[in-house]
């Protein structure tokens, strides 16, 4: 009895009715229903389409009244997930709701600022080994990639996901929803500790070819790839490819990076995602979207709907091993759903059943933040979770 006292109860609700306030409304009542059955609510997200942007104050009240949650956090964003739905383009609001008990959690608006040696970033508070750090960010008035390459020089190990909100789409035209405040511009966030959380990144890729050390490189063009031209050892993995694979080379080739290499053996979920920026002839290099150094693995990739598919059962497949998950907080690209799979709603399916929770909650993010190697990125194409488990 006393696990079951103190096990995470959440729900999740959606509502598509084209008033920003009753959506809100009725998919906070759908989330605090049967799954928390009168419970206090600890932590709430609240997710909005575009067209309820200038109700968003609007929608957030309504979930405060409705759940009176200990704390609110929430964005507009591209398009919105909500139980086993994918609504990218339909008005839509979706509210996920936590009674987590022993949980603390602490809120937050950053924001960044100029100094003389360039931005700043205020209002981030001190990480004290948090279970969880959850991010909402605005595209245009917050740093979100230099921030975390900042984070990561003074952190080991950051349990952090979220995601760009581009629902805005102009620069402060933004809703960050924190508790009874909206905010234009910077990021919205969490800190939740206490509670078991698992975060989780689905790159989407398999790997072609073979890992390579890289043993010459400056900045993010890469000379040499085992003593080797790079650009040789990358037209010899691709010729060594089936037709069907090399076409997909020339649309979703990527290169994967090794963060941490304290490892006997890497498998795709160790490997950094970027994308291959251009070839030098003359020099035989490549050109990274990010800066490589020398002693680094690196192994080529190539991403398409099958891919993503297995990779994110493969990502989600040791979750239930764990324990019991409670419910999830879903970051996915707006370059996944219809634009990559051949039938929608596949990351909330795919999601909902091997977690065997339909309590999900997210949005499509213009970019998604998520640990690799124990230190936060910000990636594309890919599903980024934080996963509440039972205790």
């Amino acid at each position: 009895m006393e696990s079951r006292t103190l096990a995470c109860r959440i729900g999740a609700g959606l509502s598509t009715s084209e008033s920003a306030r009753e959506a809100a409304g009725e998919a906070a009542r759908e989330a605090g229903g049967d799954a928390l059955a009168g419970a206090d609510v600890d932590l709430a997200f609240v997710f909005l389409s575009p067209t309820h942007l200038v109700e968003a104050e609007a929608a957030a009240s309504a979930v405060r009244a409705e759940l009176a949650p200990r704390h609110l956090l929430g964005c507009v964003a591209e398009g919105v997930v909500g139980r086993v739905r994918e609504l990218e383009e339909d008005p839509a609001v979706v509210v996920w709701a936590g009674a987590l008990p022993g949980a603390e959690i602490e809120c937050f608006h950053a924001e960044a600022v100029p100094t003389d040696d360039g931005i700043a970033v205020v209002g981030f508070p001190d990480l004290d080994d948090p279970g969880l750090v959850a991010l909402l960010v605005d595209p245009f008035t917050f740093p979100a990639g230099p921030f975390l390459t900042r984070l990561n020089e003074t952190h080991e190990r950051i349990p952090l996901v979220g995601g760009i909100a581009a629902g805005g789409r102009r620069p402060h035209a933004q809703a960050l929803i924190l508790d009874d405040a909206v905010y234009v511009e910077g990021a919205v966030g969490a800190v939740v500790s206490g509670v078991p959380v698992l975060t989780i990144v689905s790159q989407g890729c398999r790997p072609i070819g073979r890992e390579a050390v890289i043993t010459r490189c400056e900045g993010n063009v890469v000379y040499e790839l085992a003593g080797k031209p790079a650009l040789a050892r990358l037209r010899t993995e691709i010729a060594a490819l089936s037709s069907a694979e090399q076409a997909l080379a020339t649309r979703g080739l990527l290169a994967g990076l090794v963060i941490d290499e304290n490892r006997p053996q890497y498998d795709t979920g160790d490997f950094l995602m970027r994308g291959l920026l251009g070839v030098y002839e003359a020099t035989g290099a490549l050109s990274l979207g990010d800066i490589a150094r020398v002693g680094q693995t690196l192994r080529f990739f190539i991403r398409d709907a099958a891919s993503a598919h297995a990779d994110l059962l493969q990502a989600l497949a040791d979750v239930p091993g764990h324990a019991q998950p409670a419910g999830a907080l879903l970051f996915t690209c707006n370059g996944r759903g219809t634009s990559m799979f051949p039938q929608p709603d596949h990351d909330a399916r795919v999601v909902t059943e091997l977690l065997r929770t339909d309590a999900l909650a997210g949005f499509f993010c213009g970019g998604e933040i998520g640990p690799v190697g124990g230190k936060a990125f910000l990636h594309g194409f890919t599903a980024t979770l934080a996963v509440f488990l039972e205790p």
